[in-house]
């Protein structure tokens, strides 16, 4: 394992490790040793090593790596899954499905990067521009624990298959889905250095992006982890993209079709526990329609079973740490607080691990945490709108610009006010919002900058060479 090699070059003296707890119990289920400072160091020279091997091979060969690893990931899907389930607690059947995910957006640049960095040639009155895209280096992604593998697959597929190679530092709490990852690198022969997992604590990073061998850094992860990363990019003037918090509007308007907007809201809220940036977060509901749309949001809840996520039977699980859920509880307290009723919900517990039970809020206006602030966990903020054009004004109360969502049978309006009105980086109508490899992802305002998957993804970290 190529870690383990990089560990040997320094000798195994006593170092600090990562514990992995699950969320079900509390208990601790690993521990995985960090690296020390020399042999993050070693890690960046032999990603630069691996890069400038890797930056000569044919786009055929990266796609060939690429595919073996989708088909790698398939194979393992289960075990790898459970590793998921066991470090941050979401159902085990969303587990399989991320593991297939991360095996479609390999498939995806295998098949399409090529094509998305094709040289283009432009016409100078008779002379040729021609722009040819070429890998930058040594790629960091810093990368969250709601999603550990998919959420590193859409870094590391577009990336590698620019040229580029990639340093993983995956979220502190699930250290042993950063190491599946490497585990599956090293069994598909890919080159020494093309990837690399860096377990390494937070304060670390400034090390790593400040080395001149590091082109570029990638995070997903909280508003003050992206200013922190930006803060440190910008002092040393690397290329940066950040995917961070979204308190995304669901707009319901007087003539939606009820049953589908509280399927897809139920849905999008509940995935993962709650825990998703681009969560249904503000369910935003013109008064016409409000108690009718409320009935038929608790009866599609009732159908989601809170319990063990190893057991099929539960489709909610625990909260994936202990501080997560004492904030998600003071932010719900808070906002009862500023005068938000609590329909159902709102309270912690009394049994092992970190669960929290789904939770309406009512009432809810802005200046409450519920509106104004990210909730991280199965609650759903109700807010009334007066008209469709207040559910709008509504929506675009806010500092972040991650995903938004419009439900209406008029779908030519619902189009105008999702390209003219809404601030986001992605809209849904008439469904939820979700990522795809196929379409660019990301946020703008609070929510950060630049683009993920899509031919935009890959763009963003390759130079555009112009040669006339």
């Amino acid at each position: 394992m190529l870690t383990k090699a990089i560990l040997m070059w320094k000798g195994m003296s006593k170092k600090q490790s990562l514990e992995a707890i699950n969320p079900a119990s509390g208990l601790v289920i690993g521990t995985y040793p960090l690296f020390t400072k020399e042999e993050i160091i070693e890690a960046i020279e032999l990603a630069d090593i691996g890069f400038q091997q890797w930056k000569q091979t044919e786009f055929a060969l990266r796609a060939k790596a690429l595919n073996q690893v989708a088909k790698t990931l398939r194979s393992d899907k289960h075990k790898l899954a459970e590793c998921i389930t066991a470090e941050m607690g979401k159902p085990l059947r969303q587990s399989i499905a991320e593991i297939e995910k991360c095996a479609w957006v390999c498939e995806y640049y295998a098949t399409n990067g090529q094509q998305h960095l094709a040289d283009e040639t432009i016409d100078l009155d008779g002379k040729d521009a021609v722009i040819t895209s070429k890998p930058l280096g040594v790629i960091f992604a810093v990368m969250p624990w709601n999603f550990p593998m998919w959420q590193a697959f859409r870094a590391i597929a577009p990336a590698l298959m620019a040229g580029n190679t990639l340093l993983l530092k995956g979220a502190s709490n699930v250290p042993g889905c950063s190491s599946a990852i490497q585990r599956i690198f090293d069994t598909c022969g890919i080159p020494r250095g093309v990837f690399i997992n860096l377990p390494i604590h937070a304060s670390d990073a400034e090390l790593v992006i400040s080395h001149k061998k590091v082109r570029a850094v990638t995070l997903t992860g909280s508003e003050s982890a992206g200013r922190s990363i930006a803060s440190i990019a910008g002092a040393n003037l690397k290329k940066c993209v950040l995917e961070l918090g979204g308190q995304d509007p669901y707009l319901i308007f007087h003539d939606a079709d009820l049953a589908l907007a509280a399927d897809r809201c139920a849905a999008s809220r509940m995935l993962c526990s709650g825990q998703v940036c681009i969560a249904a977060k503000r369910l935003i509901i013109v008064n016409e329609i409000y108690d009718q749309f409320l009935a038929i949001l608790d009866q599609k809840i009732d159908s989601y079973i809170m319990g063990d996520p190893m057991n099929p039977a539960y489709n909610i699980g625990p909260l994936a740490r202990l501080d997560l859920q004492q904030q998600v509880h003071a932010q719900i307290e808070k906002s009862v607080e500023k005068g938000a009723i609590l329909n159902q919900g709102g309270f912690i517990p009394e049994q092992q691990g970190w669960w929290y039970p789904i939770t309406i809020l009512e009432n809810v206006k802005p200046g409450m945490p519920a509106f104004d602030d990210e909730i991280f966990g199965p609650v759903l903020s109700l807010v009334h709108a007066d008209d469709d054009a207040h559910a709008v004004e509504l929506a675009t109360d806010t500092r972040f610009g991650l995903g938004a969502a419009i439900f209406s049978k008029n779908t030519k309006k619902a189009m105008r006010i999702a390209m003219e009105k809404i601030d986001a980086g992605c809209i849904a109508i008439n469904d939820l919002v979700k990522s795809d490899p196929r379409v660019p992802f990301g946020g703008v305002k609070d929510s950060g900058y630049g683009r993920e998957l899509g031919r935009l993804g890959i763009h963003e970290f390759i130079n555009s060479k112009s040669i006339i």
